[in-house]
């Protein structure tokens, strides 16, 4: 149940890009400066972070870097609208495999600090966090071009 409640807000996530053009994208329509490309790399990194960093033990380097921390919310220049939201569906992807995997939801994170976390409590994190940023790129996309709901 909690991973189909997650999928539903990951493919809302994509949803809510569809059919903007790239300078849409990489537009900020609020003063925090948040673009809709670059709340998907965040969620992108959030999924990375959680899943495989944190539950996994996985050595991967994060979206975001000590001198930048705010990194994995920007597309920079370089980075395609194709790239991005590819790494948004491998890291999907890859989440789901790891979940999957995972004999229990009550299996714990392998990452020191976060060995008290269950698998249940990422996923539930993991459904609010996603949930909560749709919600930002739902007001967002209306600012771009009126589209409201899911």
């Amino acid at each position: 149940m909690l991973t189909g409640f997650l999928d539903y807000q990951r493919a809302t996530v994509l949803r809510k890009v569809e059919g903007l053009s790239d300078e849409d994208l990489r537009r900020p329509m609020v003063p925090s400066g948040v673009t809709p490309l670059g709340m998907v790399k965040h969620l992108a990194g959030v999924e990375r972070w959680w899943f495989r960093m944190c539950f996994a033990g996985e050595d991967v380097a994060p979206l975001w870097t000590e001198e930048d921390e705010d990194a994995d919310w920007k597309a920079a220049p370089e980075e395609t609208t194709e790239e991005i939201l590819g790494l948004y569906r491998a890291e999907c992807d890859l989440s789901r495999a790891i979940t999957d995997a995972a004999p229990t939801l009550e299996e714990r994170a392998r990452r020191a600090r976060f060995e008290g976390y269950a698998l249940r409590w990422i996923l539930v994190h993991m459904i609010e966090e996603t949930a909560r940023h749709n919600g930002h790129a739902d007001i967002i996309r209306e600012l771009i071009d009126g589209t409201t709901g899911e």
